[in-house]
């Protein structure tokens, strides 16, 4: 009986390597890997051993005979990954881990970020013993977009920061919280105390619609939602008015999917989340009834994923349907339904959202997609009072491509509060190249370079969104960070870093003087208890602390004194040693 891939997937491949019998793909070194919506384990191959469910740090694999209902639809899209059969080696080849040669200052490295792609590359580097590691984070509270951005009902996906809490626990790692740099320290402030510096800040801001009308109230990013509802510092003052029985998501992505369902959902489903109390209330009191998520293209172009879509469908109290006449495929899926060429993701998308026809309605809050429609101005005097949209059609495009054209015929559809998710951007740095077309950190494989086509920027790297751009899940950090850090250790052992002119104690000293307020591991764990017990308190699983001074405060009464630190072992990387032995 085969184990199942679930929804919260987070694809950072810990249950590839600690499969014995290799039936989990794509593996990191497989092509298709940074491009695959989820892990898929082959039910023909698996041996029901169980250590992927070990490994996983998120619990999203499930022998076949405990699947819930709403699960089932897994089976098969695991099995359809494996249609089409290929040569594999017995096992999946590990990506060595760095070695730090000897003869020289033990390695220490500034990670700028304390999201997903800081701590897998924190964990990468202590791989090696006596290596240093100081994560710093504009933000009081770590964790980046696993803690402000995946939606609070995804409480399994959110259990990937109890990896992050051991990576955090190794030796020779320290948190350097509410500490900005180009504002508190600089760059090159991190770099004479440290070997290196390694950008992972993510891509925090969003892109613009660019039409009238979009700086009204009422229209605002799903980016800042999300924030908002996530208990993000910067946002918990934020208001969201939801009187209007409408609200419009411009984009179907994942995140669209998210803050329409958020808005949709009977928020007592969300009570013992981790949302802030401050949405909670919120949205006890919402009047919307329907949420019109708009896309530009054809349904067959719907950018959200398989899994989450099939975890809309199956949120309790939501009707879930596409509008009439919109459910038409473009010439080139059709092309690729007839010649059997379609993906097996683009084709389970398909079968999905055909599945709504069947689906009983009238039963809650309803979520309309709605496609082949462009907004091109948001209306309202002082405020939104809907959001006029365009009507767009297929046209010919190069080659066997097809493009999208607008066709003239409007519409105003009448909605109170307009959400923009069309995809994030990353943001420059102070003293920091920045590719602003690409809105990303020029580099090669992770070493900074000083302009698109220019030379490596001595001691600075990069790793994540504003590495890559905002592709990829959750666990593909761990990859792009195990490249940058082996070209990080490389150029350390080949003598181009130079080493650190202040020693730990003068650099930490600089910290505090420079942010008196600076929150370190210690302060953290208190405030980590604090929010835990609050929630306890609350029968919740934690009550955000939203107001920064408090999360100061709670850290100051904790803080401890700079101490010695030594190197540490990588936990994952020592876990699947474990496993493989």
């Amino acid at each position: 009986m085969p184990h199942v891939v679930t929804q919260s997937c987070c694809s950072d491949a810990s249950c590839v390597y600690a499969c014995p019998v290799n039936c989990i793909h794509p593996t990191p070194d497989e092509p298709d890997f940074l491009t695959a919506e989820m892990l898929h384990i082959d039910p023909a191959a698996c041996v029901d051993c169980g250590a992927c469910v070990s490994a996983c740090p998120v619990d999203a694999i499930v022998p076949e005979a405990k699947l819930a209902p709403s699960q089932r639809v897994f089976l098969e899209i695991n099995a359809d990954f494996y249609r089409t059969q290929w040569d594999r080696p017995v096992l999946a080849p590990v990506v060595p881990a760095p070695t730090v040669r000897g003869g020289r200052a033990p390695l220490r490295v500034a990670v700028v970020g304390s999201g997903p792609s800081a701590m897998y590359a924190a964990d990468e580097l202590l791989t090696q013993p006596g290596v240093r590691v100081d994560v710093f984070d504009r933000l009081p509270v770590p964790y980046g977009l696993v803690r402000a951005g995946v939606a609070p009902d995804h409480q399994k996906t959110k259990q990937v920061t109890e990896l992050y809490d051991k990576i955090a626990a190794q030796p020779g790692f320290e948190y350097y919280l509410n500490v900005e740099i180009g504002r508190d320290l600089s760059h090159d402030e991190l770099l004479a105390s440290h070997h290196a510096v390694v950008y992972a800040v993510g891509a925090s801001s969003d892109r613009k619609l660019g039409v009238e009308g979009e700086s009204l109230a009422g229209s605002a990013s799903a980016t800042d939602f999300v924030a908002w509802y996530n208990g993000h510092p910067d946002h918990a003052g934020d208001t969201y008015d939801f009187s209007h029985r409408r609200a419009v998501v411009v984009g179907n992505g994942n995140v669209a999917l998210d803050v329409a369902r958020i808005l949709t959902m009977d928020p007592e489903l969300l009570a013992g989340t981790d949302i802030a109390s401050h949405a909670l209330e919120a949205l006890r009191a919402s009047k919307i009834e329907e949420v019109v998520i708009v896309g530009r293209r054809g349904i067959a172009q719907s950018a959200f994923t398989v899994p989450e879509f099939a975890g809309l469908l199956e949120t309790p109290g939501i009707d879930v349907a596409v509008r009439d006449g919109d459910d038409v495929l473009d010439p080139a899926t059709e092309r690729a339904v007839a010649d059997g060429t379609l993906s097996h993701a683009v084709e389970h998308k398909l079968a999905l959202l055909a599945s709504l026809r069947a689906r009983s309605g009238g039963t809650g809050r309803k979520i309309t997609l709605r496609y082949l429609s462009s907004p091109t101005r948001i209306v309202g005097d002082d405020r939104v009072t809907g959001v006029e949209l365009v009507r767009n059609a297929f046209a010919a495009g190069e080659g066997d491509g097809v493009r999208i054209e607008p066709t003239g015929e409007v519409e105003v559809l009448d909605a109170g509060l307009v959400l923009t998710s069309i995809g994030y951007r990353g943001v420059p740095l102070a003293g920091v190249p920045f590719d602003d077309a690409a809105a990303v950190i020029p580099n090669r494989e992770g070493r900074v370079l000083d302009g698109p086509a220019g030379a490596g920027l001595a001691g600075a790297y990069v790793t994540g969104w504003v590495k890559r751009g905002p592709t990829g899940f959750i666990g593909t950090n761990k990859s792009c960070a195990q490249e940058t850090v082996n070209a990080l250790v490389d150029d350390y052992n080949d003598g181009l870093l130079a080493d650190p002119r202040t020693g730990a104690a003068e650099f930490d000293a600089l910290v505090r003087r420079r942010q008196p307020a600076v929150v370190d591991r210690a302060g953290w764990l208190a405030v980590d208890r604090a929010e835990r017990a609050r929630g306890a308190d609350r029968d919740r699983v934690r009550e955000k602390i939203t107001d920064t001074a408090e999360l100061v405060s709670i850290a100051a009464a904790a803080q401890r004194a700079p101490a010695a630190r030594s190197g540490g072992r990588s936990l994952m990387r020592g876990r699947l040693r474990l496993v493989r032995d």
